[in-house]
């Protein structure tokens, strides 16, 4: 059985926004090194959407943004979304039936999957399907962007707390 994670970087004050800012050069290789070791990704719409932009290769990117693009682009991704009618390469779309088909996947997957987007992360929520969660707490104030918890916080505990970078704190939770 798969063991789904939902993991973001967020604001002190609890955002997500991947224009707001970026991970550090150590934190940017370590989620390269993640996405490598995992069995897929599933991903809402909007994060989806912007995940797209590592379809496609940049003259300006450097080696480790290179890597990520080929850890990325590897890997199985299943997309949760009434909108699109079509996604990407390496990418399955879920539209009806979204918790059969979670669920079917959870069973029949073994490792860990990513969970992303704070959307679907509240449904898998409600559903009792995120095993864990990962905040990358970065010392920034945005004042806006998208909370990392879509709704009510769920009742957690704190199973540890990482140094990732010289200000970058991993702090996980599991459900309590």
């Amino acid at each position: 059985m798969a063991k789904f994670v939902f993991g973001m970087n967020q604001s002190l004050d609890g955002y997500v926004d991947h224009d707001g800012f970026a991970p550090g050069p150590v934190l940017f290789r370590h989620f390269i090194a993640q996405v490598r070791g995992l069995s897929g990704s599933l991903y809402g719409r909007r994060i989806y959407e912007i995940m797209r932009y590592w379809d496609e290769d940049h003259p300006e990117w450097s080696a480790d943004e290179r890597d990520f693009a080929v850890a990325w682009r590897s890997q199985p991704k299943w997309v949760v979304s009434r909108s699109l009618k079509a996604v990407g390469p390496n990418a399955t779309l879920v539209g009806d039936d979204v918790e059969t088909a979670i669920r079917e996947l959870k069973a029949r997957l073994a490792g860990e999957v990513a969970v992303c987007g704070p959307d679907l992360a509240k449904s898998l929520t409600d559903l009792g399907l995120i095993d864990e969660y990962q905040i990358y707490l970065h010392p920034v104030v945005l004042g806006r962007g998208k909370p990392f918890f879509a709704g009510p916080r769920p009742r957690l505990r704190l199973v540890s707390s990482d140094l990732m970078d010289e200000d970058t704190l991993r702090l996980t939770y599991v459900p309590a």
